[in-house]
């Protein structure tokens, strides 16, 4: 099959090479082995390539966190009936998930784990279903299990037009919150505002932090969605609300904020951090009630994955670089 693969860490468009004969994957216990439809790329996939994520497979892998596909053959059952898959699945569904690595997604063939596999909705496209599963995960987790937000609430989403970020303007919206969206650029704070967005604010014209405390009245943000680290996170702490929540989602900026936890105190504000992959591990259930509010959510035309372009196979490397460098809107998505 083809598959990109890292050979060693670097930048993506430095160290991402074709392969044009890599082995098919054969799926283990409690495995589906699937062909690629669709492949999104996530930021967490130039981490992967440069070797600064959590998880580090072995040299050479293919990365790709991210897929939607269709099941081509299951594996051996899971020694542990514990981890049973919550459906059949049979070859010819068509699924989404996180692909076990080092077999990711950006090949023709990828290994899912069957009992973190999850329907595919009929109602989103091969590109916007592979879209759908990490991003708009992360921001509902973030925003109703972390931070509780009400209707009516003001919420504070950075990077806005992004994937992560455009899925919880989409969520705030669906929850009655009021959104604020925090952009770099006209271009982005277009979509931010076709989004639905309630006030854009691009932070490269004006300082978001006066323009959040004007739009409230001085009151601040009730909840900030916060995937971008460094002087975002800071600003928020200056226009949060009191008993505000901060979510951590992540730190694509590139710095990792030490925050100031007397003021934390001294404002009456709470810091929480969100890691969606732990949920897969310590409440999978909650994950997959979560894949059916949002599945319901789609068919509604409520959410939609902001997929900005399909690209061809040939394109993985670029399209990584690109999201690592911060210069995307919305979600790049590889057709295999």
């Amino acid at each position: 099959m083809r598959a990109w693969q890292v050979p060693e860490p670097g930048e993506p468009r430095a160290v991402l090479r074709p392969v044009g004969d890599a082995p098919r994957p054969a799926p283990g216990p409690g495995q589906l082995l699937v062909r690629v439809r669709a492949a999104a790329v996530n930021f967490p996939d130039a981490l992967l390539v440069r070797g600064q994520y959590q998880v580090r497979p072995p040299l050479p892998f293919t990365p790709g966190v991210e897929l939607c596909g269709e099941v081509v053959e299951r594996g051996p059952a899971p020694a542990e009936p514990g981890d049973l898959p919550a459906e059949p699945w049979r070859p010819g569904d068509r699924v989404i998930g996180t692909p076990v690595l080092p077999h990711g997604a950006f090949a023709e063939y990828a290994l899912l784990d069957a009992a973190a596999t999850f329907r595919a909705p009929d109602c989103l496209d091969d590109a916007e279903a592979a879209a759908l599963h990490i991003g708009h995960q992360t921001a509902w987790f973030a925003l109703h299990r972390r931070a509780a937000l009400r209707p009516g609430e003001t919420l504070l989403v950075h990077a806005a037009a992004g994937g992560v970020g455009s899925a919880a303007v989409q969520l705030g919206r669906a929850a009655g919150a009021r959104v604020i969206a925090v952009v770099g650029g006209a271009a982005k704070a277009a979509t931010a505002r076709a989004l639905g967005a309630d006030l854009v604010v691009d932070r490269t014209a004006e300082d978001f932090v006066a323009a959040v405390r004007t739009a409230t009245g001085g009151r601040g943000a009730d909840v900030v969605f916060d995937p971008v680290g460094g002087a975002a996170f800071t600003g928020s702490t200056r226009c949060v609300a009191f008993e505000g929540r901060i979510v951590v989602v992540g730190f694509a900026g590139g710095e990792i904020p030490a925050p100031a936890l007397n003021h934390a105190l001294v404002k009456n504000y709470a810091i929480l951090g969100l890691h969606w992959g732990l949920y897969q591990t310590r409440d999978p259930e909650a994950v997959r009630a979560v894949h059916r509010e949002l599945c319901a959510l789609a068919a509604k035309g409520t959410v939609r994955p902001l997929v900005t372009e399909r690209l061809p196979f040939e394109a993985v490397p670029d399209a990584v670089q690109r999201v690592a460098d911060g210069t995307t809107t919305g979600r790049l998505v590889v057709l295999p």
